[in-house]
């Protein structure tokens, strides 16, 4: 296991800004994904797409986000675009687009944002099981090797298993923390779980990469809450299908309870 405190980048990403003020989002090593030294890992785009989003809807909270991948984000670079599709008083929803360098739009995004009502002790709730990540121990990243044998994803994190859960297949628990997403920033709670929520196709893998890709098409993360602390969980089952097409569900928690869940389609191919 790599932490994150010895991680030879500081974010997963930086960003550059062109003469007529385009951000071009430049990938560090970290950002790589497990597949293609070539191709990012897709949680920290998510990450970017919220950054987006959230930008144009601030007074409100961003709920949901669904991300269709129809191509490898590019570790060359990207931007990003976002527009609001519906501005309402409650609730607002806005989409977003990666796009390579020469224009082509690399994955769409979905947002959902709620204007978030004063608390009050009348709305009734239900107690939810709490567990502690200092109970936890270190352990590797779910996947052990990468395809490239270059600096990536796993490089940027740091992994915690609870009592009864390891890094082997099958359904499985553990706790994340990462990098930071942009350099320089500080991410909003939104952000910070969407690397951990795109691992779930390798938290919950059913056998390993040398004999199978797992790879996502898309992404889909409902927080009800927003989540607390850079130390954040998922607990992740996994079902693949003899057809090749199989789901990822996590339920995403931190130390005081369920905070959402992450959904992803996969599709699963013999190798």
């Amino acid at each position: 296991m790599t932490s994150v405190a010895s991680s030879p980048d500081q974010a997963f990403v930086h960003i550059e800004r062109t003469d007529d003020g385009t951000e071009v989002i430049r990938p560090n090593g970290v950002c790589r994904g497990p597949w293609d030294e070539h191709h990012c890992h897709a949680g920290p785009p998510t990450a970017l797409l919220a950054r987006s989003v959230e930008r144009l809807l601030p007074e409100q909270r961003l709920v949901r986000l669904t991300v269709e991948l129809t191509r490898p984000v590019p570790m060359a670079g990207f931007t990003i675009s976002a527009e609001i599709t519906r501005s309402g008083r409650t609730v607002s929803t806005a989409t977003a687009r990666i796009l390579d360098l020469d224009g082509k739009q690399i994955a769409v995004a979905h947002s959902s944002h709620l204007a978030a009502q004063p608390s009050t002790t009348s709305i009734p709730t239900v107690d939810r099981e709490r567990t502690d990540p200092d109970r936890a121990l270190p352990g590797p990243f779910p996947l052990a090797i990468t395809r490239h044998g270059l600096v990536a994803f796993m490089d940027g994190v740091e992994i915690r298993y609870p009592d009864g859960h390891d890094a082997t297949p099958g359904p499985t628990a553990l706790w994340m923390r990462t990098v930071p997403i942009v350099e320089g920033e500080s991410p909003s709670p939104f952000q910070r779980i969407c690397p951990l929520a795109d691992c779930g196709n390798a938290i919950s893998r059913n056998a390993e990469p040398d004999r199978f890709g797992f790879v996502n098409t898309d992404l889909t993360i409902h927080l009800h809450r927003e989540p607390a602390g850079d130390l954040l969980g998922s607990h992740v089952s996994s079902d693949w299908n003899p057809d090749g097409i199989g789901m990822s569900d996590a339920l995403l928690f931190d130390a005081h309870g369920p905070v959402g869940r992450a959904v992803q389609t996969l599709l699963i191919t013999p190798l």
